[in-house]
C-alpha cells in the first residue's frame, strides 16, 4: 500500500507534468470562487453601508410624524379636524416626556427651508428649529463651537449651528463660528458647526441642514405652518434597544387617546428605525445570497472541466495504471491517488481565486465607496466547497481508474 507522502508526491508529478493543462482545469474553479468571494463582500458591503447610514440617524430612536401610515410604507395626511399635518404637537412632546417609561429624550422638531445668505454666497438648506435635546437623540455631535442652551431656545435668539455641508458653502475657506448669515429676513449669529455625518439611508444629505431654536424657527421662519403649538415631528430616544418595541406601543396609545383616535384611523405616523434597519438588511442579504448563489454556478462548471480532463487522464494513463497494479499497487491505491489529483487542483483554484476575489472586492467597493467586507468564515466556506467541487467531480474518473484491469491495462497502446 502507498504512503500518504507517495500518493501527494506521484499527483504532484502528475499535475507538473502538463501545467497548462492544470491551470486551464482549474479556471473554472478560480472564476467560480473569485465570483463567489467578489459578489457576496459587495453585498455584505452594501449591507453595511445601508446599517451604518440608517443607524447615523440615531440609535434608539422612534420618529413620530403627523399623517397616517400608507399601505406602501409612505406617510398621508389625514382629513377632519386635527388630522393634517398640524396633528402632532408641543403637548403630544410633554406629555410622552412626561408619561412613557424607559424614555431618555424626547425632542420636538419644526422643519422649514428658506435661504441662507451670507458673504455673497446663498444656500438653500433644510431648517430645522429644534430644542437642544436634538443633539442626544440624533446622536449628533459638535464639530466647532457649542450648541445653542435652553434659554436661548425659550427666548427665541438668533443664533444657528450649520451642518458640515452648508458651512462648505457658506463659508468655504473661513472659520463659520462668530460669523453671521441671513435667512428669512434676518441676521443670525453662527455659534456651531455640527459634525459629518454623510448621507443617510434614504439618499439624504444629513449635513445639508441648519439647527435653529425650535420658537425661533416657529416664530420667524415657518410662517404660517409655523404658528400654535404644531410641530413637523418628535423624536423619541429609548434607553436602549430593548425597549424600544414597547415604547413604540406606548407612545401609539398615549397619542391615540390625546387624538381621539382608534388604531388603523391614526393620524400620525411613529417609524422605528430599528425596524427599517432590520428590513434593509435582510433586502441586501437576499440580493446578497442571489449574487452569490448565481456565482456559484461558475463553480459547477469548473467542477464539469475538472472530471473532463480527469477522464482524458485515465485514458491517457492507462499503461501507468496497469503497470502500478502489475507492481503492487493497489485499488484504493489508484483511487486515491487520482482522487488526490482532483482535489489538488480544485483546491489550488479556489486559493487562487480567492485571492483574486479579495482583490476585485476590494476593486468594487472602493469604485462604489462601501465598506470592504470578507468574512473569514465565508472565505472557508469558498475553500472548502472547492475542495468539496473536486471530491464530488474527481469521484467518478478515480472509481474508473481504480477499475481498471491490470492486464487490458498494459495492452492498451
Amino acid at each position: 500500500m502507498m504512503r500518504t507522502s507517495d500518493l501527494i508526491a506521484s499527483a504532484a508529478r502528475a499535475l507538473r507534468s502538463n501545467p497548462l493543462r492544470s491551470a486551464l482545469t482549474a479556471l473554472g474553479v478560480i472564476i467560480g470562487v473569485a465570483s463567489v468571494v467578489a459578489m457576496v463582500a459587495l453585498g455584505s458591503g452594501a449591507q453595511a453601508q445601508v446599517e451604518r447610514s440608517i443607524a447615523s440617524l440615531g440609535s434608539n430612536l422612534l420618529i413620530v410624524v403627523p399623517g397616517a401610515q400608507r399601505s406602501g410604507g409612505g406617510v398621508r395626511a389625514q382629513a377632519g379636524a386635527g388630522g393634517g399635518w398640524d396633528a402632532l404637537t408641543l403637548g403630544d412632546a410633554e406629555a410622552i416626556a412626561a408619561q412613557v417609561e424607559n424614555v431618555a429624550v424626547v425632542a420636538p422638531s419644526q422643519r422649514a427651508r428658506t435661504q441662507v445668505i451670507a458673504g455673497g454666497l446663498n444656500w438653500n438648506p433644510q431648517v430645522e428649529g429644534v430644542t437642544p435635546a436634538y443633539l442626544e437623540a440624533r446622536d449628533w455631535r459638535i464639530a466647532q463651537g457649542r450648541m445653542f442652551d435652553e434659554t436661548e431656545e425659550r427666548q427665541a435668539r438668533r443664533v444657528i449651528v450649520l451642518g458640515a455641508t452648508v458651512a462648505n458653502e457658506l463659508f468655504p475657506n473661513v472659520d463659520p463660528v462668530g460669523q453671521t448669515a441671513r435667512m428669512a429676513g434676518g441676521a443670525y449669529e453662527v455659534i456651531g458647526v455640527l459634525e459629518s455625518k454623510g448621507q443617510s439611508g434614504f439618499g439624504m444629505d444629513q449635513d445639508d441642514i441648519v439647527l435653529a431654536p425650535l420658537t425661533t424657527v416657529k416664530r420667524r421662519v415657518s410662517g404660517r405652518r409655523g404658528r400654535g403649538d404644531s410641530v413637523s415631528q418628535i423624536s423619541v430616544k429609548a434607553v436602549n434597544e430593548g425597549v424600544l418595541s414597547a415604547v413604540q406601543q406606548d407612545v401609539e396609545t398615549l397619542l391615540r387617546q390625546r387624538h381621539r383616535t382608534r388604531e388603523g384611523e391614526d393620524d400620525f405616523t411613529v417609524q422605528n428605525l430599528s425596524s427599517i434597519t432590520q428590513t434593509a438588511a435582510q433586502t441586501t442579504q437576499v440580493f446578497t445570497y442571489l449574487l452569490g448563489g448565481i456565482s456559484a454556478v461558475s463553480l459547477l462548471v469548473g467542477g464539469i472541466g475538472i472530471m473532463n480532463i480527469m477522464l482524458v487522464s485515465v485514458t491517457e494513463r492507462t499503461r501507468e495504471i496497469g503497470l502500478r497494479k502489475a507492481l503492487g499497487a493497489r485499488q484504493s491505491d489508484i483511487l486515491h491517488q487520482f482522487g488526490l489529483e482532483a482535489v489538488t487542483l480544485s483546491v489550488a483554484g479556489g486559493i487562487i481565486g480567492l485571492t483574486i476575489g479579495v482583490a476585485g472586492a476590494w476593486l468594487m467597493t472602493s469604485l462604489f465607496n462601501l465598506p470592504l467586507v470578507i468574512s473569514p468564515l465565508n472565505a472557508g466556506m469558498a475553500i472548502a466547497f472547492s475542495g468539496a467541487v473536486g471530491v464530488v467531480f474527481g469521484a467518478y474518473p478515480a472509481w474508473r481508474a481504480a477499475r481498471l484491469d491490470p492486464i487490458e491495462a498494459l495492452r492498451r497502446e
